[in-house]
């Protein structure tokens, strides 16, 4: 061949295997990885672990959130400081590969005042702002979605269209992993969307008032959070994704430590406000 002719095809594949690699990346960019630090899962900075064995060190430790849009569903990761494990392995689980732990993906679709949701689920007692509101949460529990319905109707029924089971839920390594229609969220991510992660422990024998979520006591148990107050006044949150700049370990404490310490019956106002985090912030 030629070698004018053979420079006419080279740029020709070339041009071609750019046009074809251009929707993967657009498809990337609408993606999300977010580290956090490690050693931070103490919510408030005060925080300790139930006395069991079972709640290793670092098993509520965020150390990364990542969001992974392919086709026509999104899988979202938390990773934790710990190898996840099944120590439980209860049949109402059983495959996922992990029990104790659990997580709230919040996501904010539209970032408009007065749009979205601004108080948290129940049993984690932290609340939102009015411009940072939740359209839609995700719950990555390790109990079947029969049960986790099923507490949505009983104690959260009001947002159950805005409460998202995922489709698939399991647990790789040190990672959580929730595969979610886009249907359900709304659409497909945008890189305009906010998303908090709240850290939590599956509880099998919830409080009447708590959708699946291990309460905080001012002292430790055996399969209680300590470091708290024996009231729902603190957040029952070991951790969180905060904002970028700074010290975000410090940032997560002061966030967390903003509550009403001195009622017994605290009113949504009293409550900690946790923050969203807009990848396209500062952009």
């Amino acid at each position: 061949m030629h070698l004018h002719g053979f420079r006419r095809l080279l740029a020709a594949a070339l041009m071609l295997g750019a046009a074809i690699a251009l929707p993967a990346r657009a498809e990337d960019e609408k993606g999300f990885k977010y580290p956090d630090p490690i050693g931070d899962d103490k919510g408030p900075g005060t925080y300790t672990y139930p006395t069991d064995a079972v709640y290793k060190p670092g098993s509520f430790d965020i150390t990364e959130f990542e969001v992974v849009p392919s086709g026509n569903q999104t899988e979202f990761r938390v990773t934790v400081r710990t190898r996840i494990e099944d120590p439980w392995d209860s049949p109402a689980w059983k495959g996922n590969g992990f029990s104790v732990q659990m997580a709230f993906i919040h996501i904010d679709t539209d970032h408009k005042k007065g749009s979205g949701v601004q108080e948290g689920l129940p049993g984690t007692n932290v609340r939102f702002s009015e411009d940072e509101a939740w359209d839609r949460v995700v719950i990555i529990s390790p109990q079947g979605p029969t049960r986790v319905n099923s507490e949505i109707g009983l104690k959260a029924p009001q947002w159950k269209d805005r409460i998202i089971v995922p489709k698939v839920t399991r647990a790789q390594g040190k990672t959580l992993i929730a595969v979610v229609d886009n249907a359900a969220l709304g659409g497909p991510p945008q890189t305009t969307w906010g998303y908090q992660v709240l850290m939590q422990s599956n509880e099998g024998f919830p409080a009447k008032s708590d959708l699946l979520t291990r309460k905080v006591n001012e002292f430790e148990g055996q399969h209680r959070f300590g470091g708290g107050t024996d009231y729902d006044n603190d957040p029952h949150v070991m951790d969180i994704i905060v904002p970028p700049g700074g010290d975000a370990a410090k940032k997560q404490y002061e966030i967390l430590s903003k509550y009403k310490k001195d009622t017994k019956e605290p009113k949504p106002e009293d409550l900690a406000v946790v923050p969203m985090v807009y990848p396209n912030a500062g952009k």
